[in-house]
């Protein structure tokens, strides 16, 4: 089981006809950071949080980041994080002093997924990858309130709604996974 500290380690990509679903390398980097950069809120998007090259280069080791790729290129992303990764961030310390999380969770986000491949399941593929590589183990996550597409998917997947809280004045939505 992969986890803080412990090497995540290769498994055989998933293919669908559509997309490749697989553990993100190196490489993937520049391709998440140019999805993430229309997707964050000071630029329109929904994403709380800005993540660097950096910041996603250390992760990768010790968490899982899926991936789904269309003919090689990144159109979705899913990151994984310990809890005391980002329990500095101040949507964090929202939700968890909310919704204090259970033994050996996770943070479940941020997901995001290319304007173009929106509405075709891949988060949720990349979710069940996640899982695979995770297995047993408890997730938490928010979407913004007023994310009315994010909010469908996270209950298509079966994630449990825990409730409202408040970041910065405006209204989120906790949701967990037990594993």
């Amino acid at each position: 089981m992969a986890g803080v500290g412990r090497p995540i380690m290769p498994r055989e990509a998933i293919g669908t006809r559509d997309y490749e679903i697989s553990l993100a390398v190196p490489e993937d980097i520049p391709g998440i950071v140019t999805l993430q950069d229309p997707n964050v809120m000071d630029r329109g998007g929904t994403l709380s949080v800005r993540l660097t090259a950096d910041w996603i280069e250390r992760s990768m080791r010790e968490m899982p980041i899926i991936v789904g790729r269309r003919d090689g290129k990144v159109v979705g992303y899913l990151l994984s994080t310990s809890i005391a990764a980002m329990s500095h961030v101040p949507i964090i310390q929202a939700t968890l002093r909310t919704f204090p999380p259970p033994a050996d969770c996770y943070l479940y986000g941020p997901v995001c997924v290319d304007t173009t491949e929106r509405g075709k399941g891949l988060a949720g593929m990349m979710f069940e990858e996640l899982r695979v590589r995770l297995p047993g183990r408890p997730a938490m996550t928010f979407v913004r309130a007023d994310n009315a597409a994010s909010l469908r998917a996270h209950r298509k997947m079966g994630m449990q709604e825990l409730g409202t809280f408040l970041s910065d004045g405006v209204p989120h939505i906790a949701y967990a996974y037990s594993g």
